[in-house]
This record gives structure tokens, C-alpha cells and sequence, in this order.
């Protein structure tokens, strides 16, 4: 009994696969991110491709270009583990676009997404992509 106690008020993911946990985590993140998010926006899927809404007053194709590049370019990185934190970079762009200034009047549930992501993708520029990445292989090479 006391183990199991143990077990479950452990501050440490149960058996110490934390690098599992974030190859895990990240893979899934950004594989939503990409079929939620990306897809729509060049037209898979649906009927037109979606508007990009431009709250910053960007030209409009650089505001499109960048989108469209943080939500299918650079969440592929963050699933090999490529420049994982670079990567994340241009995500949280956008998500904290979305929520600070394009979704910060709305209700809870329109702005929930772009918080939810926004913490997800911080978690990763903290904590890095992980033993199971391609920056782990560069890092150990150099």
C-alpha cells in the first residue's frame, strides 16, 4: 500500500520516462495542431481554404506565409525534434496572438484553444524535445 502511495504522489513520471512522455506528448500536440489548424488553412478538408485572420496589420501574405508555416512547417520539426525550440517559436506566435489579441474578449471556450496550445507548446520550449529527437542526436555529434 504504501508504494502505491508512493506511485501516485511521485513528482516524477511513474518510471522515469519523461523522454517517452515529451516524444509522446509533443508528436500528438503537433499532429493536432496540423490537422485542427493547418490542413483548413490551405483547403484540406474543407470547402474553401480558411480566412487567416490578421489582428497584427501584417501585409497580408506575410501574415498568411507565417500562419500557415506555424501551423504545418514547423510543428513537423517539433515532431522529429528538430531545432524543437527554435521551432516552437513561431507557434507560440500565434497561439498567444490568438489568445492576447485576436480571442482575449471572447468567452472561455473561444479562447480556450489558443491558451491550451500556448501552455502545451511553453511546456516544450522548457523542457526541450527529449532524449527521442533529432536534437538529441545533433547535440550528442557536436
Amino acid at each position: 500500500m504504501k508504494n502505491i502511495l508512493k506511485r501516485v504522489v511521485s513528482s516524477r513520471p511513474i518510471g522515469n520516462n519523461l523522454d517517452l512522455i515529451m516524444l509522446l506528448f509533443r508528436v500528438l500536440l503537433s499532429v493536432e495542431l496540423i490537422y485542427a489548424h493547418g490542413l483548413k488553412k490551405i483547403g484540406v478538408g474543407v470547402a474553401s481554404a480558411e480566412i487567416v485572420p490578421n489582428p497584427l496589420g501584417l501585409p497580408d501574405v506575410l501574415n498568411s506565409f507565417f500562419a500557415d508555416a506555424a501551423n504545418l512547417v514547423f510543428p513537423v520539426f517539433v515532431i522529429f525534434g528538430f531545432l524543437t525550440r527554435l521551432a516552437v517559436l513561431p507557434i507560440l506566435a500565434v497561439t498567444l496572438t490568438g489568445y492576447f489579441v485576436l480571442h482575449f474578449h471572447d468567452s472561455p471556450l473561444v479562447k480556450d484553444t489558443p491558451y491550451m496550445y500556448s501552455l502545451s507548446y511553453l511546456l516544450i520550449l522548457f523542457l526541450g524535445a527529449g532524449k527521442y529527437s533529432l536534437d538529441n542526436i545533433i547535440r550528442k555529434r557536436i
